[in-house]
């Protein structure tokens, strides 16, 4: 006998009942499978089993595809912090369908949504319309590093965002170590300052930035500074300083949220390092 489960578990968990009909289940079975518990009717005209995972299974609620910042957190991508609501591409024209517990947030952009979630490449381009550049930014080269992105994605990815926004994926890095070297490199950037990435320097090591020969610049992140890793950052930056260098770190909260001060101190550096000479 036929069983829907298994076929619609070899299609990845979803299926459209059209789909099904074209592999010999009839609306009737499909019906008895649903009130039997062996199936079940995620929307009008699209089934699954219990192997789809949630975030999948609220955006085809929803109606839609899982995309955005949902799809690259699912990748384990480095992202901006946002609410945890589901993001959910729509087809101009659908109507959403309200579901429990419903927080989506909804894009309506055009194209066709596929069954399920988007590729990376096309969530990062959703990224871009939803949060903007920097967001993006940081998200791309995450991916990149991680090996998600082909050259031909990256090349897709570029011609689908505003023109005035390409040059994003032209500075774009494959070896950035986190989303906030990410945003530290692209605000300074913006600002004429241009930095050396990943530079490494004989007696002290590879550090994140080097700025005009003799400032770094290092973006701790969230990790543990306690114990035998700040006694490393404490050994590194007195060689550095023994070699003429200035260090500057800096953390999560300070990038994400107290960027003012963290610009106001890299420009005060580069005008001591300018005095020097």
């Amino acid at each position: 006998m036929l069983s829907a489960h298994d076929t619609i578990q070899r299609l990845g968990g979803l299926a459209r009942g059209a789909h099904l009909q074209r592999l010999g289940f009839d609306r009737r079975a499909l019906s008895r499978m649903v009130a039997a518990g062996q199936i079940e009717r995620l929307r009008p005209g699209v089934f699954g089993v219990s192997q789809v995972a949630e975030d999948v299974r609220g955006a085809t609620r929803h109606g839609g595809a899982l995309t955005c910042v949902s799809v690259l957190r699912q990748h384990g991508i480095w992202t901006l912090p946002t609410e945890d609501a589901l993001h959910v591409w729509l087809a101009p024209g659908r109507h959403l369908l309200r579901h429990e517990n419903c927080t989506c947030v909804t894009h309506y952009y055009r194209g066709t949504p596929p069954l399920g979630s988007v590729s990376v490449a096309v969530a990062l381009v959703h990224l871009h319309r939803c949060s903007g550049d920097e967001a993006f930014f940081a998200a791309f080269e995450s991916a990149w590093r991680l090996g998600l992105l082909s050259r031909a994605a990256r090349s897709q990815i570029r011609a689908a965002l505003p023109q005035n926004s390409r040059w994003l994926v032209d500075l774009a890095r494959a070896d950035a170590d986190s989303g906030l070297e990410s945003l530290l490199r692209l605000r300074l950037h913006i600002l004429g300052i241009l930095l050396e990435c990943q530079v490494s320097i004989r007696g002290v090591g590879r550090v994140d930035f080097a700025i005009g020969g003799r400032v770094i610049l290092e973006a701790d992140g969230r990790r543990n500074h306690d114990g035998s890793l700040r006694h490393k950052d404490l050994v590194r930056d007195a060689a550095a300083s023994a070699l003429g260098y200035e260090t500057l770190r800096f953390d999560y909260a300070q990038i994400i949220h107290d960027w003012s001060t963290v610009q106001s101190a890299v420009v005060a550096a580069l005008q001591r390092s300018s005095e020097r000479r």
